[in-house]
């Protein structure tokens, strides 16, 4: 057998190959789908984003459910599903970090971080709840959601430089 003879490996098409070409223009979708898988702060951010977004969406389906039983159980079982979500999210997909840091360390460590926040966000629920007591569901979640907002970009931060 010859070296022209030996098989080849197969690969994987390059980010060239999957790029979309319309009417001999080529578009920016392939280039962008590569950036976005990347390991730049700036592509970590907006991954981090999407996920804390799809995991405050959860949050907020959840907060509105069990509002009924009140502010705080919703705020508390609210916060413990969609962090959970968010950690696994974060490790495997954000930070690419699941050969890294293991599921356990990644909840622990991530959990943490949560509890701060659920500290800060029940802060913010009394707050409302005695300064505004006649404020509807709706918006009581919205100030709730904003104050996670802050929280998340002191979450994003110690995430990446601490935890993964």
């Amino acid at each position: 057998m010859t070296v022209l003879d030996l098989p080849r490996r197969a690969t994987l098409p390059t980010a060239d190959a999957l790029t979309i070409y319309t009417d001999g223009y080529r578009t920016r979708f392939g280039q962008l789908g590569v950036f976005l898988r990347g390991d730049h702060a700036f592509a970590q951010l907006i991954r981090f984003a999407l996920v804390g977004g799809l995991s405050n969406i959860g949050y907020l389906l959840l907060f509105l459910a069990l509002y009924g039983e009140g502010a705080q159980l919703a705020n508390l079982a609210g916060s413990v599903v969609s962090t959970t979500m968010a950690n696994e999210l974060h490790r495997r997909l954000t930070f690419h970090a699941s050969g890294r840091v293991s599921w356990y360390t990644a909840q622990l460590e991530g959990g943490a971080l949560a509890l701060t926040g659920l500290a800060i966000t029940s802060g913010a629920i009394a707050a409302l709840e005695w300064g505004a007591p006649t404020l509807g569901d709706l918006a009581q979640a919205g100030a709730v959601l904003g104050v996670t907002a802050a929280v998340g970009t002191l979450r994003f931060l110690t995430l990446r430089l601490w935890v993964f």
